[in-house]
């Protein structure tokens, strides 16, 4: 225990400004508090609930993201209203897929990095900045990743210097790649770029990129087990987000409820989806 611990005072380091990062700061305080402070034991498995589909795109005034609420843990279904879509400040969110528990953990200290970094520069952080700082934290999960407990997070954001929404994708290893007008990730992904790809429309309103993110996880869910689709008799539907230049905000969920309901009923008489529609609509 410290000398400023024993006298009830915080330790110097805390009353001293240093770096803008708080994960650096975190690093040499307290590294057993970072999710890449922890090892398993050496052959050791954990089964774990991962997180899986995350949709986003990109319209006139911003950019939507939309994930399922379902979590699995192996071949069972591990959590039914799991929400994956956070917001990490006030013009940039995340959706997360890869071990839940670990991917909750770093978006919540993502977000405390990034507020760290207003309150000792008294600036935003850059969009860019934002993305590179989530992938040195994805990088230092390394380890863990390697040992089966990877977490791979979708990052957007209203660039407020360009006055645009963009979108941002990870690796495992930390590697951070700008993507172009929509993306997806998690286990249903390849069917959700199907879908994104049929249906997009880089001039559409933000009522039409809602839509397709919706309609994007709903494909997903059709052939992708471990995606879940509305569930209509729980009340259980996608949490759809958007940032513009007024900032974050979540759809309420009775209105994702809505929309959610309508794609169901128009999938009855129509299952490969409404692409005439959306486009000439």
């Amino acid at each position: 225990m410290t000398a400023g611990a024993d006298s009830g005072r915080l330790p110097a380091a805390y009353l001293v400004p240093g770096s803008s990062s708080f994960t650096e700061f975190l690093s040499v305080q307290a590294p057993t508090l970072l999710p890449s402070g922890r090892s398993l034991p050496a052959g050791a498995a954990v089964e774990a609930p991962h997180g899986t589909t995350i949709v986003t795109l990109t319209y006139a005034g911003g950019v939507v993201m939309a994930g399922d609420r379902r979590a699995t843990m192996g071949n069972l279904i591990a959590n039914r209203d799991m929400e994956k879509v956070f917001a990490t400040d006030e013009y940039s969110l995340v959706g997360i897929a890869g071990t839940a528990g670990l991917a909750i953990e770093l978006v919540r200290l993502f977000q405390v990095e990034l507020e760290h970094y207003e309150k000792i520069e008294g600036a935003l952080m850059s969009l860019e900045g934002k993305a590179n700082r989530l992938a040195s934290m994805i990088r230092g999960n390394l380890g863990m990743a390697m040992q089966g407990l990877s977490v791979v997070p979708l990052f957007a954001g209203f660039d407020v210097d360009i006055a645009r929404g963009r979108i941002f994708s990870y690796d495992v290893t930390g590697g951070c790649y700008e993507e172009h007008d929509h993306h997806s990730v998690g286990s249903g992904s390849l069917f959700a770029r199907g879908s994104l790809k049929k249906l997009y429309r880089r001039a559409g309103t933000l009522d039409d990129a809602v839509r397709i993110a919706v309609e994007a996880l709903y494909d997903a869910a059709d052939d992708d087990s471990a995606t879940g689709g509305p569930d209509l008799t729980r009340r259980i539907f996608p949490v759809v987000a958007t940032i513009t230049a007024d900032g974050f905000r979540k759809l309420p969920a009775a209105e994702a409820e809505q929309i959610a309901e309508q794609v169901v009923r128009e999938r009855m008489t129509r299952p490969d989806g409404p692409v005439a529609t959306l486009r000439n609509g």
